[in-house]
């Protein structure tokens, strides 16, 4: 497994323990990435540590701070409010240009339905 599918893994695993998501966000808001083809993603991370470090470790996001989402107001507003928008959701981005899985909010919120 890659280790951009083991933050995968680990944001499907530790989101629902945790029963938040975390983001980032400066007085300019969230942050936004665009792709050249014009697709825009919201980055989220799994544990406030994990969003924490991302902050430490990318230049641009040295001055955002870690904002913690319920993860039922994540999972009922968020998502849906993404997907409308066109939006992708960026999933426990890692390393010092925060990469990672960008997925769309349904394949998402479908983690969450499925049945152990």
């Amino acid at each position: 497994m890659s280790l951009s599918g083991a933050h995968r893994a680990a944001f499907r695993r530790e989101a629902p323990q945790e029963g938040r998501v975390f983001s980032i966000r400066d007085a300019g808001g969230f942050p936004v990435a665009k792709d050249p083809d014009g697709t825009m993603t919201l980055p989220f991370w799994s544990k406030s540590s994990r969003a924490q470090k991302v902050v430490g470790q990318v230049a641009a996001y040295r001055k955002f701070d870690v904002v913690e989402i319920d993860l039922a107001d994540w999972l009922n507003r968020w998502l849906p409010d993404l997907t409308r928008e066109g939006f992708l959701v960026g999933v426990n981005w890692a390393g010092p240009k925060a990469t990672g899985y960008d997925i769309s909010p349904g394949q998402v919120a479908g983690w969450f339905s499925e049945t152990p």
